[in-house]
């Protein structure tokens, strides 16, 4: 597979050694970008941490592992995702193992560091994934004091999808002299998901979306809803109708929502259904389609909802249901996503 836009300006970056301001997305291959030259850099024959990866959520630690696990198979690293919401003993013991790369979010790596279960003393690298993040969730605090206590000689990284004046503070702050990259995430939306919308009425939303469904048969499909009502509204409709569906919540424990989310990689679950918090949460490389089953409140919404399609080089369908009271709403949306959109009538409107 070619490396992707990110790949190919960050990956000779982070190899020479150099701080690195990238503004790129999720689905850009970013992961990758960091992880490949942090692998050839590791010694695996030291069992201590010298990679630290800051990331806002633990499905995005999860993932980010995975990641460095399947990159360096052969080079005989060892990776920990640390995370709330879970006991302290199954990563303790990972840390004791001496795992070389720490992913994590803000608030439990303090904890293992706090419990004199992880040093950071060896730490060579830091990169902060979805930097922007980090600060909309409030960790601001805490990934201040982690970068105060890694190592001043290091090298340093934040990868954001949007470079706002409190990411370029972080960078000055704790970065020297980086390099500065951006991908243009319009022209990835563009060339890589085909947007769709479908005007109807309210009450006629779940039957459009089986008419869709149908037409997907084999595909999986992420489909998203304001509200857990909505949601778990949406969801017995589907499990009536025999679908292979899950959802997901903010409501939901920690293992409801892996295991949840596992169904639906491994394919045993088709759809997935969701609330606007699981938008920016979930990392899944394969959903080919993505429903707006209620029209996004705004462009930052629905980008970030359309990204979980049409990632890592692969083609995206995303559909927009527009209601009888949304279509002033959904012009100005589209105005200013600035993306093109094609009307689909289906037969079923034909009355």
């Amino acid at each position: 597979m070619a490396p992707t836009p990110v790949q190919v300006q960050a990956i000779p970056t982070l190899r020479a050694g150099r701080d690195l301001l990238a503004q790129a997305q999720t689905g850009t291959g970013k992961t990758a970008a960091f992880a490949i030259p942090i692998v050839e850099h590791v010694d695996s024959t030291r069992k201590e941490p010298q990679a630290l990866i800051v990331v806002p959520t633990r499905e995005l630690a999860l993932q980010v592992t995975r990641e460095f696990g399947a990159i360096g198979k052969y080079r005989r690293t060892h990776e920990v995702a640390i995370y709330g919401g879970v006991p302290y003993g199954p990563q303790e013991r990972a840390l004791a193992r001496g795992a070389q790369i720490i992913v994590g979010t803000p608030g439990r790596l303090l904890d293992h560091i706090e419990r004199g279960r992880l040093r950071l003393d060896a730490i060579a690298v830091v990169i902060l994934d979805e930097a922007d993040r980090l600060l909309d969730m409030g960790f601001a605090p805490d990934v201040r004091r982690l970068l105060r206590m890694v190592p001043q000689r290091r090298q340093t990284a934040l990868f954001s999808a949007t470079l706002t004046g409190e990411i370029r503070d972080l960078a000055y702050r704790f970065t020297k002299e980086p390099a500065e990259i951006a991908i243009d995430p319009e022209r990835r939306t563009q060339e890589s998901v085909e947007q769709v919308y479908v005007e109807l009425l309210e009450e006629d939303k779940p039957r459009v979306l089986e008419e869709l469904l149908r037409r997907w048969e084999t595909d999986q499909v992420l489909v998203f809803r304001h509200t857990k009502r909505g949601v778990d509204r949406l969801l017995e409709i589907l499990q009536r109708r025999k679908h292979a569906v899950a959802a997901i919540h903010g409501d939901m424990t920690q293992r409801e929502r892996e295991r949840t989310l596992e169904k639906f990689r491994s394919g045993e679950i088709k759809i997935l259904v969701a609330t606007n918090l699981a938008a920016r949460g979930l990392h899944i490389e394969d959903i080919s389609h993505v429903v707006n089953f209620d029209l996004p409140e705004d462009a930052e919404v629905f980008t970030h909802r359309i990204g979980r399609t049409g990632r890592a080089g692969e083609t995206g369908v995303a559909v927009t249901f527009v209601a009888e009271w949304d279509f002033e709403e959904f012009e100005r949306l589209r105005d200013k996503a600035g993306v093109p959109f094609r009307r689909e009538v289906l037969e079923l409107y034909g009355r």
